[in-house]
C-alpha cells in the first residue's frame, strides 16, 4: 500500500492490484490534504519533504496527515515571460504579520468499513477521520509528528505563533483525544524537535533551552525529562543508540568549534571523542555489530578520505584508511583557518591568499557573508565553497568566508542576539573583520568588497550602502530588503510582527534607509558599487524584494548594477548559474581594477 494525493486528497493504492483509493473529499487549491502548504513546506517540514504532510502508522492500517486551510492566506503572483503570454502562478505565501494557514490534525483507521477498493469512476463516500484535539486556529503551529511503536498514539508537537514555547502531546488515535507530555519554554525562540532516537521507554532529543549549548536530553513518553551531558555542544545529530547499556553516539560541535566530529556518550555521562577533531566528519555509518563506524572525513586543506574508527575505544582509534586520495594538490585554493574576537564573541572565517601571494604586496578582498541566525557559513571542509574562491585564487585577489556571533559558534548567547534586531548588530562583527583584514600589511582596505545570497544578499546590500568606507563595492543575490516581505514563520521566530516590533522592523529593513522618512544611506558610497541580482521566478524570496530595492534607488538617483535571470529560482542552476559566475568575475575586475 502506497499513499499519495492529488488535487489536494489524500489517496492510497493497493499495490498488489492497482485499485486507488480516496481517502479525503474536501481537496480544492485552499484545502490540502495531506500536501503541505508552502510556508509548512519551506520552514516546518522542510524542503526535503516534497510537500509531504502525511505519515504512516508502524502497523501500516493507519495515516495521520495535516489538512491545510489555506482560505485567508495573501496570494503572491509570480509571473513568467515565457510562451506568447506569458503565465501567471499564484502561491498562498502568509508573509510576516498576515494570516497563516489553518491547520488540522487527522487520522484514519485503514481498517475502517468506510474504506474499501474503490474504481475512480464510482461514486465516492467520506472516510472516517479522527481530528486531533485541538483548537483550530491560523495562531499555531504543529511539527513533524511521529507514532508510538504499538500504532496506538501520535505524538503530536504544537507551538504558539510566537514560537517561544513548545508542547508535545500524545494523540490517541481511536478518539483524538490528547495527553500533554512535555512542555518547554525560552525567551527567544524554540525550534521543533527532531532528529529524535528511540527506545523503549520513549526518546532522545537535543535541545539547546537550558544551558546556552546544546545538551542531549532522555524524555519517557510519560513525561520524565533527564539531561545527559554538559559543556559547549552544537549542531547535534544522534547517530545510534543502546539502551541496554545506556550509551548514544552523536556527532557535533563540542572539541571545535569548526568540525563535526563522532562521540560516545556513556551512561555514567561520560562523553568520549571518537574521530579526529581537526576533520568534519560525514556519511557516517555504523558497522552491523556497532563496533566500529566509516565516514569520510576533510578539512579544508585536507581532501575528503574514507576511513574507519572504533565505536567503543577509550579515545578516538583510526581502525583503518578505505580510501584515501593523492595529498593536497597544490594549484587549488586551500584556506586557513582565521579566530578574532569582537563584544566577547569569537568569530570564525576561512581566508584563501591568491596564488603566488606576496606578503610585500597590497591584494583586493572579497569576504563572502550569510548571517542568519543559527547557520554557520564558515565550514572547514574540503572544497566547501570553490566557485568564487577559485577565481579569486587564479586573479590576484584574497578570499574570505567568515560568519557573525550569531551564527552558532557561540551557542545561544550569540544567536539570542539578533533577536528583534536581524540583520543589525551581525554588521557590526563583519565591520570587525574589515578592520582586522584591512590592518593587515598586505590587504588593500580601500578594496574589500563583500558577497553574498538570500541573507548574505541582504547582509550585503546593507554593508555596501551603509558602510562603504569598510566594504567599497558588493554583490547582493536573491536578498529580503524589507522583512515585511518574507514569510511569517521564519521571520518572526526571530523578529516577531512587525505590529509587535515595528522599531526592529525599520532598523533590519534596506529599504527604511533609503525611504523619504529613513535614515539615509552612507554619503560614501560610489556609484554602481552595489550589484543586485534575482531570479524572477524565485518561489522563496521573492523578485518583489529586489524590484522594491531597484525603485527606492532609483528615487534616490543613485547608481547601480542590477542582472535579472527570467524564471531563475533561489539559487541560479545550469546556464543562469555559469552566466553568474562569470559576471561575477567582471564586476570584481572593474571595481578592483585588475
Amino acid at each position: 500500500m502506497v499513499a499519495f494525493t492529488r488535487e489536494g486528497d489524500l489517496w492510497i493504492r493497493n499495490i498488489g492490484d492497482s485499485t486507488q483509493t480516496r481517502l479525503t473529499f474536501d481537496g480544492c487549491f485552499d484545502i490540502l490534504n495531506g500536501h503541505a502548504s508552502w510556508v509548512y513546506y519551506e520552514e516546518i517540514l522542510g524542503r526535503a519533504s516534497g510537500y509531504k504532510a502525511f505519515w504512516w502508522s508502524p502497523d501500516s492500517r493507519k495515516i495521520a496527515f495535516m489538512r491545510f486551510d489555506n482560505t485567508g492566506v495573501s496570494l503572491f503572483p509570480i509571473y513568467s515571460p515565457f510562451g506568447q503570454n506569458g503565465s501567471l502562478s499564484q502561491t498562498r505565501y502568509p508573509k510576516a504579520g498576515q494570516a497563516n494557514p489553518s491547520v488540522r490534525i487527522g487520522i484514519i483507521n485503514l481498517d475502517s468499513d468506510c474504506i474499501g477498493s474503490l474504481p475512480l469512476q464510482d461514486k465516492l463516500t467520506t472516510a472516517e477521520v479522527v481530528w486531533a484535539d485541538f483548537e483550530q486556529s491560523r495562531e499555531q503551529y504543529f511539527g513533524e509528528p511521529f507514532w508510538s511503536d504499538d500504532s496506538r498514539r501520535l505524538y503530536v508537537q504544537r507551538m504558539p505563533r510566537r514560537q517561544n514555547t513548545l508542547d508535545l502531546y500524545a494523540v490517541d488515535a481511536s478518539d483524538g483525544g490528547k495527553t500533554a507530555i512535555y512542555h518547554e519554554e525560552y525567551p527567544t525562540w524554540i525550534e521543533f524537535i527532531d532528529d529524535m532516537l528511540f527506545d523503549r521507554d520513549g526518546f532522545y532529543m537535543a535541545r539547546d533551552f537550558e544551558t546556552g549549548w546544546q545538551q542531549i536530553y532522555h524524555l519517557s513518553y510519560d513525561g520524565a525529562l533527564r539531561r545527559l551531558t554538559e559543556g559547549r555542544n552544537w549542531g547535534l545529530r544522534l547517530l545510534r543508540c543502546n539502551p541496554a547499556k545506556g550509551r548514544v553516539w552523536f556527532s557535533g560541535r563540542r572539541d571545535s568549534r569548526l568540525h563535526d566530529c563522532v562521540y560516545r556518550l556513556d551512561k555514567n555521562g561520560k562523553i568520549t571523542l571518537l574521530s579526529d577533531p581537526d576533520k568534519w566528519i560525514a556519511d557516517i555509518r555504523f558497522s552491523s555489530d556497532g563496533e566500529s563506524f566509516t565516514c569520510r572525513e576533510s578539512n579544508a586543506r585536507e581532501p575528503w578520505r574514507t576511513v574507519r574508527y572504533s565505536a567503543l575505544g577509550a579515545k578516538s582509534e583510526l581502525l583503518d584508511v578505505l580510501e584515501a586520495p593523492a595529498e593536497a594538490p597544490s594549484d587549488c585554493p586551500l584556506p586557513q583557518l582565521v579566530r578574532i574576537s569582537n563584544d566577547a564573541f569569537d568569530l570564525y572565517g576561512l581566508v584563501t591568499y591568491p596564488r603566488g601571494f606576496d606578503p610585500s604586496k597590497k591584494y583586493p578582498l572579497v569576504m563572502e557573508v550569510y548571517g542568519g541566525p543559527g547557520t554557520a557559513y564558515v565550514r572547514d571542509r574540503w572544497q566547501d565553497r570553490d566557485a568564487s574562491n577559485r577565481w579569486c585564487f587564479e586573479n590576484g585577489v584574497i578570499w574570505m568566508c567568515v560568519d557573525p556571533r550569531s551564527s552558532g559558534e557561540n551557542g545561544r548567547a550569540g544567536m539570542d542576539q539578533a533577536f528583534r534586531r536581524m540583520t543589525v548588530i551581525e554588521l557590526q562583527d563583519y565591520i570587525a573583520w574589515a578592520k582586522y583584514m584591512g590592518s593587515q600589511p598586505w590587504v588593500d582596505e580601500s578594496r574589500i568588497g563583500v558577497e553574498g545570497f538570500s541573507f548574505g544578499g541582504t547582509t550585503t546590500a546593507m554593508l555596501v550602502l551603509r558602510y562603504p568606507e569598510y566594504f567599497s563595492c558588493g554583490i547582493a543575490g536573491g536578498g529580503v530588503y524589507d522583512w515585511t516581505l518574507y514569510d511569517s514563520v521564519y521571520t518572526e521566530r526571530f523578529m516577531d510582527t512587525p505590529e509587535a516590533n515595528p522599531e526592529g522592523y525599520a532598523e533590519a529593513s534596506v529599504l527604511h534607509y533609503l525611504s523619504p522618512d529613513g535614515p539615509g544611506i552612507s554619503p560614501l558610497y560610489k556609484a554602481g558599487s552595489l550589484k543586485l541580482t534575482h531570479g524572477t521566478g524565485d518561489d522563496n524570496v521573492h523578485f518583489q524584494n529586489t524590484l522594491r530595492l531597484v525603485d527606492a534607488l532609483q528615487r534616490k538617483g543613485l547608481r547601480f548594477g542590477l542582472m535579472i535571470y527570467p524564471d531563475g529560482m533561489h539559487g541560479y542552476r545550469g546556464d543562469q548559474h555559469k552566466h553568474d559566475v562569470s559576471d561575477a568575475a567582471a564586476f570584481w575586475k572593474e571595481r578592483f581594477d585588475l
